[in-house]
């Protein structure tokens, strides 16, 4: 869909946001209709008015600044956050306010009908003062989440220590650790202090190995520059090791030219130099540990719905079949698709992409994100026989500025071998 289409769906939005704050508007009425002081009830009611229409507009004007040649910057995707944050909270408060009126609605009609309706002739009962008041409990919640989310959630970085057994590691590789980031998006950050206390929280963990998956930038490659000196102090004594995203090849915005396009993912390729990576491009290469090996393979981006240009088999080619073997692979549906099912056993397979929507819930024996409904495995593990899917939540952030239950992840995985 172009541009103009885009506008077209906000400003429809933006309108369907404005009739939700006339139904508002009457639900605050009646939270402040007995306080004593005019001055008072004139302010929250058109208080709240101001300042959502004000959210409403800095919103449009946001999306109608938005070049199409750049994307979205840390600006464009505050307003969309706000916008989202103050959009849900009225979201709530509706649903309890309408609840009760529909009761009220169901009372007056069945008073009608028993002819017992108020002598002054009102055919619905008047809204009850508690109603509003739990609508703003209730509305306060998501409210004060998001909110929550876009301040400290987005930069609340999480390590998650996992350990995977595999018969097929060679013995020297026992308890080898991976340290894993994914989806860095340098164009959303808007804290340079905070992403430098991630890094700092991934180069403590003092893994064998380091390596990204992919979603180094937005759009552009001049967005990760900033980090450049940061993302550089990742280091591991196996060394480091990316690949490219879908978001990595400059698909999202417009360039004048397919060669502007061409040089910029070519400076991106740089950039990963520069930060001491070693940019796998469907290409493998051998980790050696008291003599004993095992195989780093990389792809390009292949994704159900997204770009497919990684060639798996050109990545193998030269590795032992009888290898063991982990693939740095952006998407999991990869994974899902391809990986699972070929031929050569590719033992470990490390993904990102997901984001696990930036928000769900993640507690002992209980999952749920809006993303499970888009991707089968979209956070954590996954398995078919040995063959094993990690997909990092991701380090940072897109489109809507924060996280909430799905904090930014740092992975350590320890190899231990298994004993048959």
């Amino acid at each position: 869909m172009h541009g103009g289409g885009f506008l077209k769906i906000f400003i429809i939005i933006a309108a369907i946001s404005l009739l939700m704050d006339w139904y508002v508007f009457s639900g605050l009425r009646t939270f402040v209709n007995d306080w004593s002081s005019a001055l008072w009830r004139r302010a929250i009611l058109y208080g709240y008015l101001v300042i959502s229409i004000g959210v409403i507009l800095a919103f449009l004007l946001g999306i109608g600044s938005l070049r199409k040649a750049q994307g979205m910057t840390p600006y464009h995707e505050y307003m969309l956050s706000l916008f989202l944050t103050l959009f849900i909270t009225k979201l709530f408060f509706i649903i309890v306010l309408s609840v009760a009126d529909l009761g009220r609605l169901v009372a007056g009609t069945v008073n009608y009908f028993r002819k017992s309706h108020a002598a002054n002739g009102n055919f619905i009962p008047a809204r009850r003062k508690f109603v509003s008041e739990l609508a703003i409990v209730i509305s306060a919640v998501p409210f004060t989440g998001l909110i929550y989310a876009m301040i400290k959630g987005k930069y609340d970085y999480r390590v998650h220590r996992e350990t995977v057994y595999f018969e097929e590691l060679p013995e020297a590789f026992d308890g080898f650790t991976i340290t894993q980031i994914s989806d860095i998006h340098s164009g959303s950050f808007d804290d340079v202090d905070a992403v430098k206390r991630g890094i700092d929280l991934a180069q403590s963990q003092r893994s064998d190995l380091f390596v990204f998956t992919g979603d180094l930038v937005n759009n552009a490659a001049w967005e990760i520059e900033k980090y450049i000196p940061h993302f550089s102090s990742l280091r591991a004594p196996y060394g480091q090791f990316s690949i490219l995203g879908n978001h990595d090849y400059g698909d999202y915005i417009e360039w004048n030219s397919e060669a502007e396009k061409a040089a910029n993912l070519d400076k991106l390729k740089q950039h990963h130099q520069e930060l001491g990576y070693r940019l796998l491009l469907d290409e493998n290469v051998e980790l050696e540990k008291d003599g004993q090996k095992i195989s780093l393979i990389g792809v390009q981006n292949w994704g159900r719905g997204f770009v497919k240009i990684g060639d798996l088999d050109k990545a193998l080619q030269g590795v032992d079949k009888n290898a063991f073997k982990i693939l740095l692979s952006h998407d999991p549906t990869h994974w899902e698709e391809k990986v699972r099912y070929h031929d050569n056993d590719i033992h470990l397979t490390l993904s990102g992409h997901t984001h696990g929507a930036q928000f769900g819930v993640e507690t002992p024996g209980f999952r749920w994100s809006p993303v499970q409904y888009r991707y089968l495995d979209w956070a954590g593990w996954a398995n078919q026989g040995n063959r094993y899917l990690y997909v990092n939540r991701g380090f940072g952030f897109l489109a809507f500025s924060g996280r909430l239950g799905i904090w930014p992840e740092i992975t350590v995985i320890t190899l231990k071998k298994k004993i048959a």
